[in-house]
């Protein structure tokens, strides 16, 4: 059994993200974990410990009206997990629940779960916002970003470049989602130059070790105007994505790969990093 954590901007529920959950549980049964945020200083999200924030002397914590918000949607997530047989657990402390604390609480889960339109989406207008990724950079398990509307995944796109990160997520995807296996499976590498495959014997043992039907495609177009397009053709797809480190994290959305799948919120993303 799988521990799952779900996380939610408090004010705001993802029926796309515990739908998601629900789907994986029905297949092989979780523990499902709810985690529900309140604001907090983005100028500071990662850097308190027990009692302050550096440069503050407080972490802002949610306002009354929020917090009937909050205990509303606890409400709807246990009413929920309950009528689909899930079981599950609530992170009931939201008044001083910032993301360190999300941080710490992924250490101890297998996989995280978490909305690419709600989370925090008061934020701002960017997209993904400043707090979705730093959750996705500091989190201590893969994650799934969900879109609020989505195809249950039966393509998996398994995007390679021949660095440790893309391997590392093709395998914790395989590890974690065995029922999601045996769909059709494509390994694609952007064209960066005239080479061929990174180390392509060794990738083609390991990906077709995992994964039954397995496709190996090179993009020879320009992938900012159409690898969207690409992906969107590819019925039920689900994007599996590593390089989300503080430095792949920072190169992969300058180049706007993974961050424009998550922006269209179209396709669920499968992220790992160690």
């Amino acid at each position: 059994m799988k521990k799952i954590l779900l996380a939610f901007d408090g004010s705001h529920f993802s029926e796309g993200a515990i739908e998601f959950a629900n789907r994986l549980n029905k297949i092989n049964p979780v523990l499902l974990t709810g985690a529900f945020l309140p604001q907090t200083d983005l100028a500071n999200l990662w850097s308190y410990s027990g009692g302050g924030l550096v440069g503050h002397e407080f972490i802002p914590l949610v306002e009354p009206g929020d917090a009937d918000i909050v205990q509303k949607n606890i409400k709807r997530f246990e009413s929920y997990c309950a009528s689909n047989e899930i079981e599950f657990r609530v992170h009931k402390d939201y008044f001083d629940f910032a993301l360190p604390e999300l941080k710490k609480e992924t250490r101890f889960a297998d996989l995280m779960i978490i909305s690419s339109e709600t989370f925090y989406k008061s934020a701002g207008t960017d997209e993904p916002n400043d707090y979705l990724k730093e959750a996705l950079h500091g989190v201590e398990c893969p994650v799934i970003v969900v879109p609020e509307k989505f195809e249950y995944p039966v393509n998996n796109i398994l995007a390679y470049d021949g660095s440790e990160s893309s391997v590392y997520a093709i395998k914790q995807f395989a590890y974690l989602l065995p029922e999601l296996t045996g769909n059709e499976t494509t390994l694609v590498y952007i064209k960066e130059s005239e080479e061929g495959l990174p180390d392509e014997s060794n990738i083609e043992e390991l990906a077709a070790r995992h994964y039954s039907h397995l496709t190996i495609f090179r993009f020879d177009a320009d992938r900012k105007r159409y690898f969207n397009n690409w992906l969107l053709e590819k019925k039920g797809a689900i994007l599996v994505s590593g390089a989300f480190g503080r430095s792949g994290f920072s190169r992969l959305f300058h180049k706007s790969f993974a961050a424009n799948v998550i922006r269209d919120h179209q396709v669920p993303v499968f992220i790992a990093h160690k």
